[in-house]
């Protein structure tokens, strides 16, 4: 890969990442690190080290460790967490809007 890779938004993540997203193993991408599969670069995020991954790498060892079906399974569950998620979120803002209009409303009808 070439060293534009690492500067593209969205073409990396770190290996905790890698596992969440592509249902693998801390273990299986150390590995896989090691036996030099997998580009990385050790980063830190307050003092606490972690590797960067390219994400097309991550890809290609969860099919080679998994098939394309766990693979697209594991991508259709992480979409639909982050959905939900998502939806939570939305909610919870929702609920506080919907609070602070009624105190605005409340107020207007006192004044």
């Amino acid at each position: 890969m070439t060293e534009s890779q690492w500067a593209k938004k969205g073409a990396t993540l770190s290996h905790k990442n890698a596992c969440k997203e592509f249902g693998l193993r801390e273990d299986e991408i150390i590995e896989a690190m090691r036996a030099g599969k997998m580009q990385f670069r050790q980063n830190y995020a307050h003092g606490t080290p972690y590797f960067r991954l390219l994400r097309i790498e991550v890809k290609l060892l969860a099919e080679e460790l998994h098939g394309s079906n766990d693979l697209e399974k594991q991508r259709l569950k992480h979409a639909l967490k982050k959905i939900t998620t998502e939806i939570n979120s939305l909610k919870r803002k929702l609920a506080a809007l919907e609070k602070q209009k009624n105190e605005l409303l409340e107020a207007q009808n006192k004044a």
